[in-house]
Formats: structure tokens, sequence, C-alpha cells
């Protein structure tokens, strides 16, 4: 054998392993990232398929999407769509859906949209509300602040220095200003700063009542700079794309294969356990699952950090949200476009009694519906208490239940719509009780935990104090959690590892 060969044999056999529970993105990305900083990387996932969240699925011929409203990180000027493109998620030559707006709101007759243009919208909503012109003003000037906020995503803030954090300061010079007057309200706050009653309901119409304002703002500024895009193809074309350049750089992804424990010894993680009671062993071990679940099956709850442990404990200040969601197939001449939110007839799902409902039209997709059909979702908001009303139900009642309150969906929807009558059919539903079966997901919340103006932002360290070589990766570990926090919470997970090594931890995307 030749000196070249021996020598590559002998890398391969002092290579790194790296063993990952999770395939959702922040799992697919700690893999990539793995992979490029010249480890093996092996993902094992409980699913038959990888994607996590970021999913779709396919109903008698329609497609429905669970994720992507928009994309934070399709802008090429920034970190994030730096990282997005190392996972091939997105590159130079990703087409986008322009939707042109944020949402439309209804009520008695009359409506009115947030456009990513800033000046339209702010030359509609005073011509409708004179009387709001300076609630307008202030709301538009603060989402134009809110435009230079991103997502740190260089490295993570506990490894960044004094330099580091004064670029950071440049690049959102502007935020300070919007959580100076939007950080200490709510979304219900919000909304009653406005004295016309469609600008106060449309105002709170997009995030639950409890969501700190900014939280609103920033994801209007998204939009409405050009940093909040959709992909063509939406959330299972993307996740696919990623899973091809996982497998692409080497990596292995198991799928149908839940994990039961993992494996610790003298206060080291060194593997895992699979429910099958297969053992696999690798020099480190990153979770990317939801935290609840890792802390109280794959790891005794001694091992949980105090801001997790305090989260679960106070669940007013520390709420979830997810959705009773419902989606059907309906002709494609239907009038509206995009998102619309209305009044609807009261309607009782759990402990919380609905009169209003939003809708989303996918019209401008058009490989997810046959030719003259397209497909329209529906979410109605669930917290905490709405998960327990689902969890609570033995599986007759809870098919009954959830027949009974799609179709009183529907009819709500026809009244408001009346065009759809006898054009619109159920293509599924669903409730959190289904995150919760499919992604093992706490509350069955589809984000982290919601940002309160009372309680502190969650933001938690990706290592254990007491467990070496095991590492935190996944959109729980800072709110508000979702893909981007996903994204770059598997890119930190290998950052930790290299600085620990005392390896170069920065500039390492290696787009392959």
């Amino acid at each position: 054998m030749n000196n070249d060969f021996m020598k590559n044999e002998k890398t391969k056999q002092t290579k790194k392993k790296i063993v990952i529970i999770g395939a959702g993105i922040g799992g697919l990305s700690a893999g990539i990232y793995a992979l490029n900083a010249g480890y093996d990387a092996v993902i094992y996932e409980k699913n038959p398929v990888a994607g996590g969240e970021c999913m779709g699925w396919d109903r008698r011929g329609y497609h429905i999407d669970n994720c992507i409203h928009w994309l934070t990180g399709t802008d090429p000027k920034t970190g994030l769509w730096k990282v997005w493109k190392t996972l091939g998620a997105i590159d130079e030559h990703t087409k986008y859906h322009d939707e042109g707006k944020f949402y439309t709101s209804f009520l008695n007759g009359k409506h009115l949209s947030l456009w990513n243009d800033l000046e339209k919208t702010r030359q509609e909503l005073i011509a409708f509300a004179p009387e709001d012109a300076d609630a307008i003003n202030t709301f538009i000037e603060h989402v134009e602040y809110a435009k230079s906020c991103v997502i740190p995503s260089e490295k993570p803030l506990d490894m960044m220095g004094i330099r580091d954090y004064i670029e950071m300061g440049k690049d959102m010079a502007d935020m300070p200003k919007v959580i100076k007057t939007f950080g200490k309200i709510n979304m219900e706050d919000f909304g009653n700063m406005f004295k016309s009653p469609l600008l106060k309901i449309m105002m709170s119409d997009y995030l639950c009542y409890n969501y700190t304002a900014y939280s609103f703002l920033v994801s209007y500024a998204t939009m409405a700079c050009g940093n909040g895009r959709i992909p063509e193809g939406g959330s299972l074309a993307m996740t696919n794309r990623i899973v091809q350049r996982f497998r692409d750089l080497g990596g292995q992804l198991y799928l149908n294969a839940p994990v039961e424990r993992i494996l610790i010894k003298n206060r080291t993680a060194v593997g895992i356990r699979l429910e099958s009671g297969e053992e696999i062993y690798g020099d480190e071990v990153i979770s990317a699952i939801d935290a609840y679940p890792l802390f109280h099956k794959l790891l005794d709850p001694e091992y949980m950090p105090k801001a997790f442990r305090k989260a679960y404990e106070d669940q007013k200040g520390y709420p979830t949200f997810s959705g009773f969601q419902a989606a059907f197939a309906i002709d494609d001449d239907f009038s509206q476009t995009g998102t619309v939110c209305f009044d609807c007839e009261p309607l009782k799902i759990g402990s919380n009694t609905v009169t209003r409902m939003s809708a989303k039209s996918y019209a401008y997709e058009r490989s997810f519906a046959p030719e003259g059909r397209t497909v329209l979702q529906c979410n109605i908001s669930q917290q905490d208490a709405d998960y327990l009303f689902w969890k609570n139900m033995d599986e007759m009642t809870y098919r009954q239940t959830k027949e009974e309150l799609t179709q009183e969906v529907l009819k709500r929807i026809v009244k408001q719509f009346p065009e759809l009558e006898g054009k619109i059919e159920l293509l599924d539903s669903w409730t959190p009780r289904t995150y919760e079966r499919y992604c093992n997901a706490y509350h069955g919340a589809y984000m982290s935990f919601i940002t309160t103006k009372d309680a502190k932002q969650l933001r938690i360290k990706g290592e254990l104090k007491n467990l070496k070589h095991f590492y935190l990766a996944g959109q729980w570990i800072m709110c508000p959690g979702g893909l981007p926090i996903a994204a770059v919470s598997g890119k930190f997970a290998i950052q930790r590892i290299l600085k620990r090594e005392g390896r170069p931890f920065t500039d390492f995307s290696f787009e392959k």
C-alpha cells in the first residue's frame, strides 16, 4: 500500500464521531456543520422522514405545508443567509414567491392590509383612520427601525468577544428604540394604542395576545425588508434539500430509530441506546429534540438547566402556543390572497372561545394542488390549557371532537366568503396533540416559549455544567424558536466542540 492510502485510512480511523439525536432542522444543521469540520456525523430520528416540524404531507393529490409562512434569512447580506446556503436550503438561484403583504384583516365588511411596502401601508392606514395618524406613524417608524434586527449566526453569544458585540451593536443600532417603546407591552396593549376598531383588532390579529409587541414589529420588518421570503416548493422541499446536502457530505441518517436513553459514564455522554436496544457510541452527543422529553426521558431531570425548570413551572410567564388547524381544497378563483383574518361566530375550543379566525391561501404555490384548485389552511391559536383539553380525551372522543370542530370551522369560512359555498372540501385537520405525537413537542407547541412582557427571555447555553461531551441544539434553547434558531443552534453546537479542542470555530461554512 502507498503512504497516501495509509494516511487516509489512519485519518478515517481517528475521525471523531458525532452522534446526533433528532433529524429536524437543528439536528441536520449540526450534522452538516460537523461534516464540514471534519467529523463523522450520524443522526437518529424517530420518524420515517426527516425535517421535524419543517414538514408537509400529501392528501388526495394536494400538498399541505406545515411550516414556512416566511423564511427569515433570505437576504444574502445577512449571516443567516450564509447558514441556510451552507445547509443547502437556499442559494443565489433560489426562486421565491412574493405575495407583497404580511396579511389582511376584515371587520364589518371592511378590510386593511399590512403591505411589504411600508409607505403604502402608512398611507392606506392613515386614509382609513386619520384619528390614528400618530399611532400609525409611530408604528411604521419603529418597523423601519426593526429592519436592523438580525439573528446572531456567526457564533454563540457566550463565545463572542467585545469586538463581536461592538459589531453586532452597529448592525442593530436601531433595535434599542424598538425595545424601549414596544418591549414592555404585549399584543393586546399594542392593539389598544389605536382608536379605529379595525386597526385595533388588526394589530392584535397575527400573534397571541400575550406576545411582546416588539416580536410582531420584527416579524413585519423581516417581511418588509426582503429578509423573510417564501422559497418555492415550501417546507418539505427545503427539508429534502438539506437532507440531500447532509448525505452528499457523507452523513448517515437513520430513520424509524427512536432513542430511549443517553448513555453516560462518569458524568460524560458516551452514546445513545435506541428503543430497539441497540447501543451506539460516539465521541460527542448532540440532542436536537424538544427539551422536555430530553430531560424527562433521555436524561434524568437533575441535568435540566434552571432556566428550563423555571419556564416549565411558570406557565403564565412562559406560555406556549400551538394551533387547531384544518386544510381545505377550494377553487382557485377565490378572491383572497395570502393570509386573511376575520370575525366569526363564537366557537369554543378547549378553554378558549374564538371570535376571530385566520385562513391562508396557497394559490401562489401551484405544485400544491391540481390545476384549477388550491389549498386553503385555517389556524386557530391554542395555548397550554387548550393542549390539556385535547390531551385528556380518549381516542374516540378526540376523533369525534376534531371532526365536529372542523365542520364548524368550515361553516364559518363559508359564511365569511360565500363564494366558497359548494367549492370547498376538507383535506385534513390536526391539533396540538398531533405535534406532540409526531415531534414530541411540549404541549404541542411548534415554536419555543412565548416572549411575554413580564418574563425574562429564555436563552440556554448549549452545554450542561454537569455532563461532559454533550450539547444542546434545536429551537427550544432560545426564544422565539422557529427555523432560524434551530439552524444556527446546530452550527453553534459544533463550534463549542471546536473551541474545546482548541480549533478555529469561525468561518467554517465550507460550501461544497
